[in-house]
């Protein structure tokens, strides 16, 4: 049997399910990915897809970049994952969505008439997808909120994951602004490379703190600009991070525990 195979068509086709696929995993993870990053991610599995199909490889080589080298490339360029153990989780929930978008498309086929219907379809079936994930994880994020950070410190900008803690209420005895932490490590990576100016011009002085284990100084900074993912996006210009010298969470499912009033206080 002869098959005319139109690979532009092909191409597309894989690059916008690729694209919706990493675009819901960012969503289910919280993953702060760019969305640029987010399509070169899925042109590039697209385009080894295309490779795979045109090349004369052999049937293991074919199913070993079909079920291991695209996705692992999907979820390093696409989503930017470098831990070993978020690398697994967001591999894991990658087969787990396309094999949910699999069924869908399987079901509705035989009513897909045309290629625009079958991409409508694709985009509605991501939003039903993303939908379902929400309302499934929405008690659970009112409880412990994680949502992504970007720090803007004049040299350069970071991205992390932050709890929104209802209990973290330090406070800048000077200012009377409220206060976000990092830990330690987070910080080194913040400020890495920065010059000697640049760190004086964050302003670092210590605060007194209270926990249920004691007492200390915490020593702060104030950073240019900070952008938080709730509900959209919400700037807040000049924010104050204390600096822990502890991990702020242990399995780094969060870099930062995040003022509520901050977000509360802050525009879109």
């Amino acid at each position: 049997m002869h098959y005319e195979l139109y690979i532009d068509v092909f191409f597309f086709t894989n690059f916008m399910m690729d694209s919706l696929l990493l675009f819901a995993v960012r969503a289910m993870l919280r993953i702060p990915a760019r969305p640029w990053r987010v399509f070169l991610g899925g042109a590039l599995a697209a385009l080894m897809t295309c490779v795979a199909i045109v090349m004369p490889f052999q049937a293991g080589l074919k199913y070993l970049l079909f079920y291991a080298l695209v996705p692992a490339l999907m979820v390093w360029v696409g989503l930017g994952v470098r831990q070993r153990r978020d690398f697994a989780k967001a591999a894991a929930l990658l087969y787990v969505a396309a094999f949910l978008w699999g069924g869908i498309q399987a079901a509705l086929r035989p009513y897909i008439r045309t290629a625009g219907l079958f991409f409508a379809v694709s985009v509605a079936s991501y939003y039903v997808f993303a939908g379902c994930w929400k309302l499934v994880t929405g008690v659970q994020r009112q409880q412990r909120q994680i949502c992504a950070v970007r720090i803007f410190t004049g040299a350069g900008e970071y991205s992390l994951n932050a709890l929104l803690d209802t209990g973290n209420v330090l406070k800048d005895p000077v200012s009377g602004e409220m206060v976000s932490v990092i830990g330690k490590e987070t910080a080194m990576h913040i400020f890495q490379g920065m010059t000697t100016r640049k760190m004086a011009e964050l302003g670092l002085r210590y605060i007194p703190y209270r926990t249920v284990g004691g007492e200390g100084v915490l020593p702060i900074v104030r950073v240019e600009k900070m952008c938080v993912q709730v509900d959209g996006e919400r700037w807040v210009t000049r924010p104050v991070i204390g600096i822990s010298g502890q991990k702020i969470e242990e399995r780094q499912e969060y870099q930062m525990i995040l003022n509520p009033d901050i977000v509360g206080g802050a525009k879109k």
